[in-house]
């Protein structure tokens, strides 16, 4: 079943996702591993697979959706243009269409910071809502795209922002992933402004809990998120080496945050795993525990 129907259906429960990142190592896959025999106990009703920043590692990201499909999960693969030409999109997108998998996630897609000497492909589409365009006048794949509470770190501007979502949803996305945050405010004032500027796709809220100060502290410069003073203040309250204290501060965090957004009602929460498993394995069991889930 495709993505959006999913979360179009009449349900008793909002749907899950959870997403993963390619492993880069013997060590990571073998973290990826149990993460996954935690998550899927859950279970999510899909998975999301990420790129790679440029393209960086699409092949790992290849084998990952493949090794997810295997397994008899509901995939979804992202795909990032800035990386690739118009004829390496179609390639992959079909491989895609051969794993038979339904839906794909469309993102511009980042440099990798770590390679100065990286260069966007000269043929690569420039933006999301042209990568989106041109997959869906080829390809009946249902697509879902970004969205971003606080604004796309990039945007000249919250309104252009918020046009240049508009015109993804135009061009035939249809459902949005909003980039996580921690203040749940930052999404209902988003969501007020998606629905006046005329966008009536779902729309999913990102759960990003929080695993390492280090962590946190480098997503957010990287994803434009805000370290609230609230957060700020009860990591600074912690012993800095107490890493247990760290991580139940996280899930006592986003277990608040998902009650709040379950009862303002979205339809789903996506769950940024870092390909981690135990902390949202606990955010669930509070969730049933208090009777939300």
């Amino acid at each position: 079943m495709s993505i959006v129907n999913l979360y179009k259906e009449s349900r008793k429960k909002p749907v899950i996702s959870f997403e993963f990142n390619r492993p880069n190592s013997e060590k990571a896959a073998a973290n990826l591993d149990r993460a996954l025999d935690l998550l899927i106990t859950i279970p999510p009703d899909y998975v999301s697979v990420t790129f790679g920043a440029g393209g960086s590692n699409s092949k790992g990201s290849f084998e990952l959706t493949d090794k997810l499909n295997q397994r008899g999960l509901n995939v979804v693969p992202y795909i990032a243009g800035v990386g690739l030409d118009p004829e390496q999109v179609v390639e992959a997108m079909e491989k895609f269409k051969n794993m038979e998998l339904e839906t794909i996630f469309v993102v511009r897609g980042d440099a990798p910071i770590w390679d100065d000497s990286y260069k966007p492909h000269p043929d690569a589409m420039k933006n999301a809502s042209d990568l989106v365009k041109f997959i869906k006048s080829r390809y009946d794949f249902c697509v879902g795209v970004a969205g971003y509470p606080e604004t796309h770190t990039e945007a000249v501007s919250s309104e252009t922002d918020f046009d240049y979502l508009k015109l993804k949803v135009d061009e035939g996305a249809e459902y949005i992933v909003a980039q996580y945050f921690y203040d749940n405010q930052y999404f209902y004032d988003y969501m007020d402004k998606i629905r006046a500027k005329g966008i009536s796709v779902p729309v999913v809220p990102g759960v990003m809990p929080i695993y390492t100060v280090k962590l946190t502290e480098n997503l957010s410069k990287i994803c434009g998120t805000t370290i609230t003073k609230k957060i700020s203040n009860g990591l600074g309250s912690l012993p800095a080496d107490d890493k247990n204290a760290i991580i139940q501060f996280g899930i006592d965090l986003a277990t608040e945050q998902c009650k709040g957004l379950l009862k303002y009602g979205v339809p789903g929460l996506h769950f940024y795993t870092m390909n981690r498993g135990k902390s949202i394995m606990k955010i669930f069991d509070n969730l049933k525990t208090d009777g939300v889930f």
